[in-house]
């Protein structure tokens, strides 16, 4: 088929990959890998997409996330990746954590499981104080305790919108950790993902961020399970989990670097909880097993052609990412139209779209490659490419 390029042009491109088979791993993993799901629309309930409760196809958004648990991986739940502060409010994400919480504890794999609790069921208004601010993420986090999941205490636009200084975040943090019936999961969101988070943890520069947020790590180190970075810099990962105490992981966020951050440097690496997993889980989670056997060679032979998948999949604007990962589901058959809350989908651009599906074609990632390549025709005839 032709495929339009950022070049202006239309080319042929015709598949070539062999696709990756999901399975589940055969040896424990020696990583723990949390992929952060998106949300499936139904499109047929949806009324007013930009207005009000998003309508979620229940059976497909479920489904979606057994097929990652099948495959050996853990689920980030109700984070950015589901489209939090991005069509999808907190009645439905705490719909869709309880829900998921009811197909975990069932899973014969009893997969892990860590959602998202934030300050989005209140306006920006009404969170003018590190006291609001406090009190709106006990009660998510309440919630997300009662339905037995485990706590991700996600960046707040409220503490940046109040121009929150370093002892403001700590008073937050020290009160939420102390709080917390088990340990929790630190969320360090860039501006890339957010331009909203600008300034987090109350300073503009890197290093002084480090060392608010150390400090939190430090004070509170045997009630954190560990920090999710998403800052898409190797170097500051690698520097920043050095510098960790024992027993606190790092996760990383990076979807540009994930697979040397994971491998390692000998000494430390990374764990992940990553939306591109959620994107690439046959890949990544063939990729653990190789590495929890020490071989590495099949590890960076999976990995590698996901990168460059991943780096367009977050390419700026990087708050879109959510796009492909709604368009590789859609193409693989995981669900039955590329419709998101929102409308979501629109945010991204035919070339964009067929770039991805050339990479995911090369990373093996097609699972299904003769609907996928019917499905991209009918994509194309919408967007007036016809031949």
């Amino acid at each position: 088929m032709l495929l339009p390029t950022y070049a202006g042009t239309l080319e042929e491109y015709h598949l070539t990959g062999t696709p990756l088979v999901p399975c589940a791993p055969k040896v424990a993993l020696t990583r723990t890998a949390f992929a952060a799901a998106h949300v499936i629309s139904d499109p047929m309930a949806a009324r007013d997409p930009w207005d009000g409760r998003p309508a979620i196809d229940w059976d497909a958004t479920l489904a979606f996330r057994h097929g990652l648990w099948d495959q050996g991986l853990g689920l980030a739940e109700a984070m950015d990746t589901a489209q939090r502060g991005m069509g999808v409010d907190w009645a439905t994400a705490l719909e869709l954590i309880q829900r998921t919480m009811v197909e975990a504890k069932a899973h014969p794999m009893r997969p892990r499981v860590a959602s998202g609790a934030g300050t989005d069921h209140l306006p920006l208004e009404a969170l003018h104080s590190t006291d609001a601010i406090t009190a709106a993420y006990r009660t998510q986090m309440e919630a997300i305790e009662a339905a037995g999941g485990q706590i991700i205490l996600m960046a707040t636009r409220a503490l940046p919108a109040i121009k929150a200084g370093p002892e403001d975040y700590a008073r937050v943090y020290d009160a939420l950790i102390h709080d917390a019936a088990a340990p929790v999961i630190l969320h360090w969101l860039g501006d890339m993902f957010d331009p909203a988070l600008t300034g987090y943890w109350g300073a503009s520069d890197v290093e002084t961020a480090n060392t608010v947020v150390l400090d939190l790590i430090n004070r509170h180190a045997t009630r954190i399970d560990g920090i999710k970075i998403s800052l898409l810099d190797q170097a500051h990962e690698e520097a920043f989990r050095a510098r960790l105490p024992d027993g606190v992981r790092l996760y990383t966020g990076d979807d540009f670097n994930y697979a040397p951050l994971i491998e390692g440097d000998g000494v430390h690496y990374s764990h992940a909880l990553l939306g591109i997993f959620a994107a690439i889980a046959p890949a990544a989670s063939q990729a653990l097993a190789a590495l929890a056997m020490g071989d590495h060679a099949t590890y960076h032979a999976l990995l590698a052609p996901t990168v460059p998948l991943s780096r367009e999949i977050f390419r700026a604007p990087t708050r879109y990412y959510k796009a492909g990962i709604a368009y590789l589901s859609w193409l693989n058959g995981m669900q039955s139209h590329f419709i998101m809350p929102a409308g979501l989908q629109s945010s991204r651009s035919m070339v964009h779209y067929a770039q991805v599906y050339r990479l995911a074609d090369q990373a093996r990632l097609l699972i299904r490659p003769d609907l996928a390549e019917h499905r991209m025709r009918s994509l194309l005839v919408t967007h007036g490419i016809d031949r």
